[in-house]
């Protein structure tokens, strides 16, 4: 009897005849059973000196490499769930959740501006040395191309953008003016945020993981990748720092001739553009008439 019925009865209810019952009762444990009992005592074993950290896969190493046995390690995973133990799970991965922006895209990949200071473009670039990485932001006058603010440190942090930021906004002493930049942490921080709208600066922003929405100042940092960071190996920070601010204020600046602007340089650019602009001559007619 079991637990009060008849053993006919209990075979009747779940469907199996009372020959076979007493085959199944009588029958000696197979060769796998026998197996499986003598490792799940192992696997107790090592779960417990592993201070029950230990998942299938470090108890099967344990089992093989400690042991010497012979074990696969579907066996291990199978008679721990059986046993019912597991390792302890790892630290929680957490998914990475794009920064909240803190502006609308205003510019909409329209880069194109009739004077100084209605739109600038900022961003961060990174560059290694022998001593460690040199991060650079700069702040970009759409119109004329000219690097109105920049900031240089080892470290990617919300000072270096808003270094930049404040040496544009002390230089130029412009209000309204649009200042377009991608979703950083450095970007959607507060002390940018505050110091962009305190100066009477408007901020905007590209969509998420999308290069082109800053496309004009994506292209500076190609320009610059190439003519500058690429071309030698930087011993230390200080040297490439160095370089950097050179290739900014005098080469870029000053002396590189760009295509967009009539092979002007940006400070030559803006002077004798804004004039002739204001007097409603297109772009198109004045770079002409400065290569004649």
């Amino acid at each position: 009897m079991s637990e009060g019925l008849p053993i006919e009865v209990t075979c009747r209810v779940v469907g199996v005849s009372v020959s076979g019952f007493y085959m199944w009762k009588h029958r000696k444990p197979s060769a796998r059973s026998v197996r499986h009992a003598m490792v799940a005592d192992v696997i107790r074993q090592v779960h417990h000196e592993s201070r029950q950290t230990y998942g299938a896969r470090r108890v099967h190493a344990e089992l093989v490499l400690g042991r010497q046995m012979t074990v696969a390690r579907c066996t291990v995973e199978l008679v721990m769930r059986r046993l019912g133990i597991a390792g302890l799970p790892g630290r929680p991965r957490y998914r990475k959740i794009p920064n909240t922006p803190t502006a609308s895209d205003l510019v909409n990949r329209d880069f194109a501006r009739t004077e100084p200071n209605r739109l600038w473009l900022t961003d961060i670039t990174e560059h290694r040395t022998r001593e460690g990485k040199v991060y650079c932001a700069v702040v970009l006058d759409a119109f004329s191309r000219r690097v109105v603010g920049w900031s240089i440190d080892s470290s990617q942090t919300a000072s270096l953008v808003v270094n930049a930021l404040g040496m544009a906004i002390e230089d130029r002493q412009a209000e309204g003016v649009v200042i377009h930049s991608d979703h950083g942490t450095q970007y959607t921080s507060w002390a940018f945020t505050r110091r962009a709208l305190d100066s009477g600066l408007v901020p905007s922003m590209g969509s998420i993981g999308d290069c082109y929405d800053n496309g004009q100042m994506e292209s500076f940092w190609a320009r610059m990748q190439v003519e500058l960071l690429n071309r030698k190996r930087w011993n230390t920070r200080l040297e490439l720092a160095n370089a950097i601010f050179e290739y900014l204020e005098i080469f870029h600046n000053r002396q590189r001739r760009h295509s967009s602007i009539g092979m002007l340089s940006p400070i030559e650019y803006e002077p004798v553009s804004y004039t002739h602009l204001r007097a409603h001559e297109t772009p198109e007619h004045l770079v002409c008439r400065l290569l004649l």
